[in-house]
């Protein structure tokens, strides 16, 4: 009896049709409920609320990953244990300290990423659209700072050091082909695509259709920049293009493949459309792109079919403390955690 007992203890689970069911739509719920996107989490504003709830509201609309710009000491702690991914944020000004000390940078990342054992870092960015006259510091502070994640064992947590560029960093986006640096990025970003080729890491862009759209108003259709033009506005030899963010994406593969980077991985770290204060910002086309973005980044671009694209909306919220105009009014909420519109962020 005893060994019959033993023997039926190590028996695998016998699931019944009906199981299998219910446990396909708990899959599927769990799946529908997580979102595509990130999302980028921004603290200009003195009327935001408190990290807890905030952190609350990303589990609530099925955030999986999030954007800080800096190591938010109440974040990262509302954070823990979430399972919700970090991508936080080295301030510009920490650079040229980073990259003149290998003890400064031990001591960052002990500070703000070996302190919060419990967070789920994915990248560490060193610097963000790092101003022309400071680039010099840039890949040497990213250097320190992959050395001292490398020393205090943190690479086999898979975190990945890179820098989020701006979208003026590219010269030509159409045809994405002829995809290309500008003369002043080139001065530095060969250095980093081949950090970043060696490494494994990507590269973040900050990518605006938007913008784009707007300085050329009158050139470019809006159903080029929203996702919504019915047929292919570009035609890039074999590839055919339906709108600017496939184009940007690729153009900016292009203009990286140049440099060497032909592994390197570009990552969307900021990406949406003003609900007001500038040309063409309104809430149905802040609501018409992002929605479409969420359901569009599964599919890939021409180049890249069916490879999703990384990519995070900016912003959570309306921050107030930013430039009055289109920049206090890129957010999915409000800070009194209202929506600005209805958005579904899951596929």
């Amino acid at each position: 009896m005893a060994t019959r007992g033993a023997a039926a203890a190590h028996s695998p689970p016998v699931f019944s049709g009906f199981d299998v069911l219910l446990l396909l739509g708990v899959l599927a719920s769990i799946l529908a409920r997580a979102a595509s996107v990130g999302v980028c989490y921004g603290t200009s504003g003195d009327n935001l609320p408190a990290a807890s709830t905030v952190v609350g509201m990303l589990r609530e609309n099925g955030f999986t990953v999030v954007r800080l710009y800096w190591p938010d000491p109440a974040a990262l702690a509302a954070l823990a244990g979430t399972g919700i991914r970090v991508v936080v944020g080295v301030p510009n000004d920490a650079l040229p300290e980073l990259a003149t000390s290998s003890s400064a940078a031990a001591s960052w990342v002990r500070q703000n990423i070996q302190a919060h054992p419990e967070v789920t870092f994915r990248y560490v960015v060193v610097g963000n659209e790092v101003p022309a006259g400071d680039t010099r510091h840039l890949v040497p502070a990213m250097e320190n700072v992959h050395a001292a994640l490398a020393a205090a064992g943190l690479q086999r947590r898979r975190v990945k050091v890179t820098t989020a560029i701006s979208q003026g960093t590219i010269a030509v986006h159409l045809p994405p082909s002829a995809g290309e640096f500008t003369p002043e990025a080139l001065s530095f970003m060969g250095y980093v695509v081949s950090f970043l080729e060696r490494t494994r890491a990507p590269l973040l862009a900050n990518l605006y259709p938007y913008f784009v759209y707007t300085l050329g108003l009158g050139h470019m259709d809006a159903s080029f920049a929203l996702f919504t033009s019915p047929e292919t506005v570009v035609q890039d030899g074999e590839y055919g293009y339906h709108n600017l963010f496939d184009a940007t994406v690729d153009a900016l593969y292009t203009a990286v493949g140049k440099l060497g980077g032909t592994r390197v991985r570009v990552v969307v770290s900021e990406t949406g459309w003003p609900t007001a204060g500038g040309a063409a910002a309104s809430v149905e086309n802040a609501m018409t792109y992002n929605q479409n973005l969420v359901r569009h980044v599964w599919k890939g671009t021409p180049r890249r079919p069916g490879r999703k694209v990384e990519a995070y909306v900016f912003a959570m919220f309306n921050e107030n403390l930013k430039e009055a105009g289109v920049e206090q009014n890129w957010g999915l909420f409000y800070p009194n955690m209202e929506r600005v519109y209805p958005i579904t962020f899951g596929a």
